[in-house]
């Protein structure tokens, strides 16, 4: 009887799975090129990950070239500049996953107290704007404000005191990292805070209501209110940061870094970008190793900080 029961449940969620296709079969195949798209650009270049452990060249292709096991593993981690372009990375992937994460939750938070719908519209339009600024643009004005007599240069050495240079050209911590976050906040706030200003705007009015009559104020209710309903946003999207922590917005630094920055400024992508395709030569087996290594080390710390999430929290990506 118990067989028969079971039979019979998996063959009605048959019949509903095939019911609701051809219902709305129009719906799913407006999925079709979403998947075409997601196996030809991201599931079939996974095969590429072999390169990783051969001496690739274009001429002898994938199954042709000489396997080489975990040697351009070695040579990248054996490189002198490699533990610290680890260094930079940790560090700009830690403000980024600090106070460039938490800028967008202040910015949301900002305007769901604004009560005039208009300036409020006006606010999020002018935050948003930047995002769509190429980045080659973004990193020249920056290049340009802060050069030697630059605008923002003159303003610091002039009204604080500090010394007229180069901001871009320091050597020593912490100038880069600073100037390189601020930046990232300047160009992401707006569009990064789009998900919470729409979490915010699901919040009930009724619970405000009942707290401003109850005495609350407008800050107690935001931390009160506000703050824990869209908790299971903010956890969903620090997840993913910490997911992608390693990137650090390799395409910025390796517009704005120099020679003489490299020390502060070199991450695991530009150090790989100029090991494998820089002096003229092309390695493209030690390029796949490194997308391996970081790709490796970014499932770890997406996989650790959802649990870290779900054990602290009790809310989770997955």
């Amino acid at each position: 009887m118990a067989k028969k029961n079971a039979y019979d449940l998996s063959g009605s969620a048959r019949r509903s799975w095939k019911t609701e296709f051809r219902r709305d079969w129009v719906v799913y195949m407006l999925f079709v090129p979403i998947i075409v798209y997601e196996v030809v650009l991201h599931y079939l270049p996974m095969f590429g990950i072999v390169m990783a452990f051969e001496d690739y060249n274009v001429v002898d292709g994938y199954f042709h070239s000489p396997w080489v096991g975990f040697k351009h593993f070695v040579d990248l981690f054996s490189g002198e500049e490699f533990p610290i372009a680890i260094r930079n990375t940790v560090v700009i992937g830690l403000l980024r996953c600090t106070f460039g994460f938490v800028a967008p939750i202040i910015f949301a938070l900002m305007l769901s107290m604004i009560n005039s719908k208009k300036f409020k519209r006006i606010a999020q339009t002018m935050s948003y704007m930047p995002n769509f600024v190429a980045a080659v643009i973004v990193c020249s004005l920056f290049t340009q404000f802060l050069a030697k007599d630059g605008p923002l240069t003159l303003l610091l050495s002039k009204v604080f005191g500090a010394e007229n240079q180069n901001w871009f050209a320091v050597e020593n911590p912490p100038a880069f990292w600073i100037i390189y976050l601020l930046m990232g906040i300047w160009q992401s706030v707006g569009w990064g805070s789009i998900m919470y200003v729409a979490a915010i705007s699901q919040v009930s009015g009724d619970l405000h209501e009942a707290a401003a009559l109850d005495g609350a104020t407008r800050m107690q209710r935001m931390f009160r209110i506000t703050l824990p309903s869209i908790m299971p946003m903010i956890l969903m999207m620090f997840v993913i940061n910490v997911g992608t922590a390693l990137a650090a917005g390799y395409d910025n630094i390796l517009l704005l870094y120099m020679p003489s920055t490299y020390n502060v400024a070199d991450t695991v992508y530009t150090y790989t970008y100029r090991q494998a395709f820089g002096g003229g030569n092309t390695n493209y087996s030690l390029s796949a190793a490194s997308g391996l290594f970081q790709s490796v080390v970014s499932t770890i710390l997406l996989v650790g900080s959802n649990a870290l999430s779900r054990k602290v929290a009790g809310s989770s990506l997955f």
